[in-house]
């Protein structure tokens, strides 16, 4: 697997890579500085998984298509 071939700008799943994982870590930003309650910590946190998942899952795509 070539790592060049997740470069595809013209590809819409490319860019909801891109997205995602920067979702991803700014999620992770707000857990980390912030002090919110431990629901509401939670919360951040599975969503935060869920689009590295689904960002990991789409990067597989872009490289093995």
């Amino acid at each position: 697997m070539k790592l060049s071939r997740l470069y595809q700008p013209r590809n819409p799943l490319f860019w909801l890579m891109l997205v995602l994982n920067l979702m991803s870590m700014i999620l992770g930003w707000v857990t980390h500085t912030q002090s919110p309650g431990v629901l509401v910590s939670l919360v951040i946190v599975m969503f935060a998984i869920g689009n590295a998942v689904l960002g990991a899952y789409l990067m597989w795509r872009l490289a093995n298509s």
